[in-house]
């Protein structure tokens, strides 16, 4: 029988390392602290840039990891470190001894009412991309119910690219969801106008381009480039957005019926409380640090303890499944030179 493994985080991650280990021979222990299997991709709506249904991707994933043993509502209480592997312990009373351990936590999103200045939490119609992706699958939100919705905002880099907010980094897949979630709004309200104010736009991956001109060119998606500088609320209840498209090198000012936040990716800080019982330490950037951000990312300093996914920073859906896939094959390599 071969050996144990823990996998710390069912995301996607979390999902396809299982999945790979489980073809190598192994039977993983995957541990999740929430009620549910997909982490954030199971709150999303559809993926980027195919526009495919999330839940099919964490369906597909979870009928692949049928034979893992999966711990759910259930968190790493303590974890010590023996002679040749690991005594984990989990809070439902699980202790399991285990030759390797993989990180795979995932990440936080920013918490816009931090950013003050933009209204999260003090103006009725300002919502973030998370409560937005909660409409698209619950239909349920007092913000869009009921309400006239003829123009939309969103404002990228929302505790991203933020000295101030002590996150300097580019969240990476803020811009692309934006412009995903922009094209959804124009399918639930066809006559409303969208608009987009960001600061550069960073689409790197594949098809991003071209979803970007579908957006402007199919959609009609208006992109204003210039950081906003004022959110307030008008008698009406509409939210009025000031910034300055320096493109034109004009003041622009929007009235809008909503106005939704990209909140950036941000370290799960729960992960570095985890992460600190194997000795695995947060790099400059707040995320879990690896042997090395070039050939290793997917290793680290302590023995036997693996990374992967948003764990070591922000990643695209794709990204994560390689790393995954990439660690699995990695904690095999780990575990034969043990033999």
């Amino acid at each position: 029988m071969k050996d144990n493994i823990v996998i710390i985080g069912g995301g996607i991650a979390g999902m396809e390392a299982a999945h790979q280990l489980l073809l190598l021979g192994y039977k993983p222990i995957l541990v999740e602290k929430s009620d549910h299997l997909g982490g954030h991709v199971a709150d999303w709506h559809k993926l980027f840039p195919d526009m495919s249904p999330a839940k099919d991707a964490v369906r597909d994933l979870e009928e692949k990891i049928k034979e893992a043993n999966i711990f759910l509502e259930t968190e790493v209480s303590f974890i010590n470190r023996l002679k040749n592997g690991y005594n984990v312990m989990f809070t439902n009373g699980v202790n399991v001894i285990c030759k390797a351990i993989l990180l795979a936590t995932g990440f936080n999103l920013f918490e816009a009412s931090r950013k003050e200045e933009y209204g999260y939490g003090i103006y009725n119609q300002v919502m973030t991309n998370s409560d937005l992706e909660r409409w698209f699958n619950t239909g349920d939100d007092k913000r869009i119910n009921g309400k006239e919705i003829k123009k939309v905002g969103f404002v990228h880099c929302v505790g991203s690219r933020d000295v101030k907010a002590g996150n300097p980094q580019c969240s990476k897949v803020c811009c692309i969801t934006a412009i995903k979630q922009a094209m959804e709004v124009k399918e639930f309200f066809p006559d409303a106008e969208v608009y987009c104010f960001y600061m550069d736009l960073r689409l790197f991956g594949k098809k991003y381009e071209d979803f970007y001109i579908k957006a402007q060119m199919e959609s009609g998606v208006h992109f204003i480039r210039g950081r906003v500088s004022e959110v307030s609320e008008n008698i009406e209840g509409k939210v009025i957005v000031k910034t300055e498209d320096t493109l034109s090198g004009k003041p622009a000012k929007v009235t809008l019926d909503l106005l939704v936040l990209m909140s950036g990716i941000v370290c799960n800080k729960q992960a570095v409380d985890t992460a600190s019982l194997v000795q695995v330490k947060t790099d400059s950037d707040g995320f879990l640090k690896s042997k090395d951000n070039i050939l290793n990312i997917i290793e680290t300093d302590s023995k036997g303890v693996f990374l992967a996914g948003t764990a070591t920073g922000p990643k695209t859906v794709p990204e994560t499944v390689a790393e995954a896939r990439a660690a699995a094959l990695a904690i095999h390599n780990y575990l034969v030179t043990l033999k």
